[in-house]
């Protein structure tokens, strides 16, 4: 099996410079930095200890920041470098202000290339976030004898099932990751299944992203804001922004100064939201742009990458999207933290203890279709509930994660 992912990565390594310019007419590739890619390294190493963390897109280093931030602090540590796929993740590292940290956008998984990168960085410890399993890498890692961590480790039921089709490739695999830190009880039990040797459960890492009180709105914006009554749909994909319009259509012939706001999983999405939502009669803003913002919008449209808590302190809702199709849903603790009643559809595999914790709580409402989804936030619209003292658990809960968490994998 080994053998045939080898020969499936290189021939999407020679396939590379088609993939990587169709992305680019896409603008989801970066510009000038592609190069990263397929093992073209221009950032300087320096002398001394580097560690170096891996995550595959926006969510997964938010999750760690904290714990990047603690490590900046630790004097035996001279740079972290952070690899990723995806443009957008990018953005939220060069926003940080570390001093010690580093991009680079995670190279393809072929063995001529990686063996490249790691030579070239040589981390003394390796940190996979999430589900982040790449076999080249890791086999590359261990025959070097470098440490390879696994955080907020996830293993859904799906892929699972999926890793065990493949079960002697799986073990080759699981079994040279040194060490674990699970998000989950039922990420424990399938990670020990599939060759995961040492693994604790400590709680989930996005648990510990702070809120962040430096909202970044102009003056003219906010008084608009402050007219209307706002709910956010958050991290929507294809076909969820034109059932937000449909429930925006029907709530706004009861509260007539309704304001939805729409910020897509993936920008460049924007204008062709913006023509549907159009031809149902809804009058679109963008947020990045010139044009006047008319007092009769109906959807302001986000535009811009990390901006979600700049528009979560004026929701009292939010609705998570990768809900409603069968994406596995998006982390709904940012918005939590926000005090919103959380809107979710069935599909929420992939955060299913937290959601199962916001129900617990009575936090989130589950959403199946267009009718239910009316009724639901018209309810919460309707009802005044304070969770000012839920705020206060989210902090507690999040310290505790992030000072056991540190610790360990600080020792390893």
């Amino acid at each position: 099996m080994l053998f045939l992912y080898r020969v499936l990565i290189n021939l999407i390594f020679i396939l590379s410079p088609i993939i990587i310019l169709i992305r680019l007419i896409k603008k989801k590739e970066h510009p000038t930095r592609f190069f990263e890619k397929i093992g073209v390294f221009k950032k300087k190493r320096i002398k001394g200890n580097l560690i170096w963390f891996h995550g595959a897109s926006v969510g997964e280093l938010q999750s760690i920041i904290p714990l990047l931030e603690n490590f900046e602090k630790n004097r035996k540590i001279k740079q972290i470098l952070i690899t990723s796929n995806t443009l957008s993740s990018s953005k939220i590292i060069e926003n940080l202000k570390l001093k010690k940290i580093i991009h680079q956008f995670f190279p393809i998984d072929s063995s001529l290339v990686i063996n490249k990168f790691i030579s070239y960085w040589n981390p003394s410890k390796a940190f996979f976030i999430d589900s982040e399993i790449w076999p080249n890498t890791i086999l590359k890692l261990e025959n070097k004898k470098i440490p390879i961590i696994l955080i907020n480790g996830r293993i859904t039921k799906k892929t699972f099932s999926r890793w065990k089709l493949v079960k002697n490739f799986s073990n080759q695999i699981f079994s040279k990751i040194d060490f674990c830190l699970a998000s989950s009880k039922e990420s424990v039990k399938f990670l020990k299944n599939l060759g995961v040797k040492k693994i604790n459960f400590l709680g989930n890492l996005k648990f510990t992203q702070p809120r962040n009180e430096k909202i970044k709105i102009n003056k003219k914006t906010e008084n608009f804001f402050q007219n209307k009554k706002i709910w956010c749909a958050l991290s929507t994909h294809f076909n969820e922004e034109i059932l937000c319009g449909m429930v925006h259509l029907s709530l706004k012939k009861k509260f007539k100064n309704l304001l939805t706001i729409i910020i897509p999983r993936h920008i460049h999405r924007c204008d062709q939201i913006k023509n549907d939502l159009e031809k149902i009669s809804l009058k679109v803003h963008k947020s990045e742009t010139k044009n006047r913002l008319h007092e009769n919008t109906d959807i302001y449209l986000v535009n811009s990458y990390g901006k979600a808590k700049d528009y979560l302190k004026y929701s009292k809702h939010a609705f998570l999207g990768g809900s409603l199709i069968d994406h596995g849903g998006q982390n709904p603790l940012e918005a939590a933290k926000f005090n919103c009643n959380i809107l979710h559809g069935p599909n929420v595999h992939n955060f299913s203890e937290i959601y199962k914790f916001l129900q617990k709580n009575r936090i989130s409402v589950k959403v199946s279709n267009k009718n239910n989804f009316i009724k639901s936030l018209r309810a919460l619209f309707d009802q005044k509930k304070d969770r000012q003292k839920f705020k206060v658990n989210f902090k507690s809960i999040g310290k505790n994660i992030l000072e056991k968490s540190y610790k360990q994998i600080n020792l390893k």
